[in-house]
Order: C-alpha cells, then sequence, then structure tokens
C-alpha cells in the first residue's frame, strides 16, 4: 500500500522564503529523499512504500502541517509540530538555550550574548530593554562539531548588543521560536575613565570540587563586581565525555555569566583538538580573528591584554600561532602605553594561564630560569614576553595554573624592584606578578617548596579567588578570599603610582 501526499499548495524549493518554514521543511526533505517521488505537473506525488507505517504516518502529518502553515502564512504554528515530530526524538530541551553567558564587545557600549542548543534553531534572538523587553536583536548561529568519538555537534549562537547606555540595568532573555530562556539582568559600566572597576579574577575552576562557585555565584548576583576574569583551564576538560563536562561547566557559570561579562584566556586544559572547545564557546573581542586566543578590552582607567600562554607549549600546533600572537602582542602595547593612551586610561594588566615565576614544589616551567613564556624559545632567542612587559610599563600581570596564591614583589629578571623597604608597591619600578589557579578542581591543592624565594612576598593553598578595584589613575586595590576560611580576606595590598612610564625609565631615576 502507498500513502500519496498530494503538496500542490506549495512549492518546496521555491515559494517558501519564511526561514522557520525552510528549516521545518529541511527535515520533512529528509524523509521524503527516503519514498519513491513522482512529478506530474504541479503536483508532487510520494509513493513512501519503504516506510513503516508509524513514519508513513508522522510524513502524512509533517506534510499536513506544513501545507497548513503555508495557508495561514505563518511559522508559529509549527511549534507543536516541531516539538513532536522532527527527526523522531528531538524535545524542546534541544531548541532551549543553555550555557547563556555575556562578554564585552569591541567597545565597552556592546554586550555580547552567547548560549548553546543541542540542535539547530531557525534564527539567534536576543529580546532585551531597561523595563520592558521591547528590543530585539538577531544574531549569528555556528555549528560546532567536537573533535570526540561520538563527533557531537552543538549550535553556538553569538549576539551583539550595541550602542547601550552606560550606567543602566538592562533585563533580557534569549532564543528562538522554539524556545527562550529565562530572564536576565546586567548593568552596563560607567560612561569613560574615571570610576573604580571592580574584578574578580581566578584560574583553574573545574565541573566536579570548584570549590569557590558558590560563592562567586553569590557575590555576583550581589553586584560586587562589573566583571570577572577566568584565568584558563575550565570543566577539567572541557573535551570530557565527548565535550559534556564541558557543557555541564558552562551550565554552572551561568548564574555568573549571565549577569556580568566573563572574560576568558586559554590554558594547557583546553589543548585538546587545537584547542577547539574553548575556541567554539567563548566571545571575547575580537573573536573572528583571534578566536578568543589573545585579545584586548578596556574598563575604566584599565586596559585588560589576555594572551595563550599555550601557544609556547603545544608546538605541535606550529610556531605560527606564537608568532602571530608576539607580533599583536607588541602592537597593542604599543598603542596602549603611548603618552595620551595612558593619560586617558593609565593601568595595564595582562593575563594569561601559565606564570613566569612560582615557587610551588611540581617543577612546573616556573619553577625554571628559562621559562618559555619568559625568556621565550632559548634556541631562537625570540618571544620572550618579560622583556616586554618591562619595556612597556605594564603594572600588573595575572597568571593561574598553579592551584594556589602567589604575590610577589615587584621584579624583572629575577631582580626585585620595591618602590622603597616600607612602601614596596608604591611606584614600584618592575612589573608585579599575582597567581591565582586556586578556585577549585579534582586535582586539588598544589604545595609550596619548603623556602620561600626572597622574591616572592605572600603564598598561600588556601582554596579561593582575587578581587580586584581599579578606584583611579593612581590607586589598584588587591584582596584575596580564602573560600576554605568562609570567605575571610587573608592577603591585601595597594598599588600605588604617580606617573606610568616604562619601568627602565623608573629605575634611572634612582
Amino acid at each position: 500500500m502507498s500513502v500519496i501526499v498530494s503538496l500542490s499548495s506549495i512549492d518546496i524549493s521555491h515559494e517558501i522564503t519564511s526561514y522557520p518554514l525552510k528549516f521545518i521543511l529541511n527535515n520533512v526533505i529528509t524523509l521524503v529523499k527516503r519514498c519513491k517521488c513522482m512529478h506530474s505537473g504541479k503536483v508532487n506525488r510520494c509513493s513512501c512504500t519503504k516506510l513503516s507505517g508509524n513514519k508513513k504516518g508522522k510524513l502524512v502529518n509533517m506534510l499536513l502541517w506544513v501545507a497548513f502553515c503555508s495557508l495561514l502564512s505563518t511559522s508559529w504554528c509549527l511549534l507543536p509540530f516541531v516539538i513532536s515530530s522532527i527527526n523522531n526524538d528531538l524535545t524542546i530541551e534541544d531548541f532551549q538555550p543553555q550555557q547563556i553567558h555575556l562578554s564585552i564587545g569591541e567597545t565597552s557600549d556592546t554586550v555580547v550574548v552567547t548560549w548553546l542548543t543541542p540542535s539547530e534553531t531557525p534564527s539567534s534572538v536576543v529580546k532585551y530593554g531597561t523595563e520592558r523587553m521591547n528590543n530585539a536583536v538577531q544574531g549569528a548561529l555556528d555549528k560546532f562539531m567536537d573533535g570526540g568519538r561520538q563527533h557531537r555537534i552543538m549550535w553556538i549562537h553569538r549576539v551583539e548588543l550595541k550602542n547601550l547606555s552606560p550606567n543602566t540595568k538592562y533585563i533580557y532573555h534569549c532564543g528562538s521560536p522554539l524556545g527562550w530562556s529565562e530572564e536576565f539582568s546586567f548593568t552596563t559600566w560607567k560612561n569613560g575613565t574615571d570610576w573604580p572597576a571592580r574584578v574578580v579574577m581566578f584560574g583553574d575552576m573545574g565541573a566536579v570540587n570548584p570549590q569557590s562557585l558558590p560563592r562567586l555565584q553569590e557575590e555576583t548576583q550581589l553586584g560586587m563586581y562589573d566583571a570577572v576574569i577566568h584565568v584558563g583551564d575550565f570543566a577539567y576538560n572541557m573535551d570530557s565525555d565527548n565535550a559534556r563536562v564541558g557543557d555541564e561547566f558552562m551550565r554552572q557559570i551561568q548564574p555568573i555569566a549571565a549577569y556580568v561579562p566573563y572574560m576568558t584566556c586559554v590554558g594547557n586544559h583546553e589543548f585538546m583538538y587545537n584547542f577547539s572547545n574553548y575556541r567554539a564557546r567563548f566571545t571575547m573581542p575580537n573573536y573572528r580573528d583571534t578566536e578568543n586566543l589573545f585579545f584586548s578590552w578596556n574598563m575604566g582607567p584599565v586596559h585588560f591584554v589576555a594572551v595563550s600562554t599555550e601557544a609556547y607549549y603545544f608546538m605541535e600546533f606550529g610556531l605560527k600561532p606564537l608568532s602571530r600572537q608576539f607580533q599583536w602582542l607588541i602592537n597593542d602595547l604599543e598603542e596602549a602605553s603611548k603618552p595620551e593612551a595612558r593619560a586617558e586610561r593609565p593601568w595595564i594588566i595582562v593575563y594569561g594561564h601559565r606564570p613566569m615565576y612560582c615557587s610551588n614544589s611540581d617543577h612546573d616551567d616556573c619553577r625554571s630560569v628559562n621559562c618559555l613564556t619568559r625568556v621565550g624559545i632559548s634556541l631562537l632567542n625570540v618571544y620572550g614576553m618579560e622583556a616586554l612587559l618591562d619595556k612597556y610599563g605594564v603594572d600588573i600581570a595575572v597568571w593561574a595554573h598553579e592551584h594556589s596564591y602567589e604575590r610577589l614583589w615587584p621584579m624583572y629578571n629575577y631582580t626585585v624592584y620595591n618602590g622603597s623597604m616600607e612602601e614596596p608597591y608604591t611606584n614600584p619600578k618592575a612589573p608585579i606578578h599575582i597567581i591565582t589557579g586556586s578556585a577549585g578542581c579534582q586535582e586539588r591543592h598544589d604545595h609550596f617548596i619548603p623556602v620561600k624565594p626572597y622574591w616572592s612576598a605572600f603564598r598561600n593553598s588556601d582554596y579561593g579567588y582575587t578581587r580586584l578595584t581599579a578606584y583611579n589613575a593612581t590607586h589598584l586595590y588587591f584582596e584575596q578570599v580564602s573560600d576554605d576560611q568562609k570567605g575571610e580576606v587573608i592577603d591585601r595590598i595597594w598599588v600605588i603610582k604617580d606617573q606610568h612610564v616604562p619601568f627602565a625609565e623608573l629605575r634611572s631615576q634612582e
């Protein structure tokens, strides 16, 4: 017995212009192609003798819905059809937005909303506003295939909200006609550079044992931070279990990242398949060009610079990523350190995953005098980053990788250059390095060598994270929070600078 279906009311290839309808028809065509089809004038006839009774009925229902919706000239009536019919076993969860997170765009009045759906949707939309969500912006959709054995496919949605008003609270949700997220909110940054920018920084947080996560979730929703900086190593690992661990981690950080920009840099635990999960899931400034591996952004009185330290260690991906990043870093620091730039935005903070110095007992490269990120490739004598930090007067270098917290004295090339014996961080004459990799993961703590080196000012192995407040052009405030001690602040410093110039110039004044 054959099932004959008339499609005379619609022309699949020409007359249907609604994208949602085309999206549905693609799934219809998948089943139709399994039939023996004949054409007679304007009527398409499909003899589905090879389909089971259940699939015959499903095909008939699908085509009847399409014809009905076409006559109504609307795609909204397709919703129940989509939920129940597409590809046999898809449900509403497959179209529901998840893993929602924000980032700052190319300028500080742009916020990017990024999310994931397990299946393709007909559109990527953010609806937003100050009191009601009466604005709508459509964005881009990218297909991502994980490199694991199952080659799982997921869909990454990105929408840019541009020309936002400063210091304004917006409410928003995201999705498509097939499913919407719950409502979230964010507050845009203040205009200009003369305002106290508040940032929380940490690295090495996993989906298992993310001990600091509940406190970070609560503090973020209490409005304590204007941005988050995650200094590499996510989920442990994003690619694990065919990227399901990455999914779980991104869901865990949503109560933080859906409310404030969640800024990142790449770590060694993201390396699988050439860092593909990290490159696909986030949306940092200039991501279409650098795929989230290196970039910079401005916030209040601070110019932040994110680098990939992994370009020094995973040479199986070639030398070009390191060479390209290094030249970009020179160009970026040259611009940021020009007198007119520093007059407007005086502080420069570089962050990357692996530190140049550390006093941990695990024999990582930061224990080596010839640490790659510090001196570069010694055989070629190229790509050393520490010389750039010194040359361009980078004030702070923030790292992670070691599952601990360590604050160094101002230092360059193993020489301490304190501002003075009494006030070492007032007008320091070298960059200040801070290591904050103790947010919590299944690899637990990293311990320290017994004797603290002369260049190490403070160190601690508690789980925790670092807070930064950039008050103005002359004062930065750092404090380290111990989650083990129920949020107790265990370390704090003020960094005070009267002038922001290359350190060699400051040292020559002695």
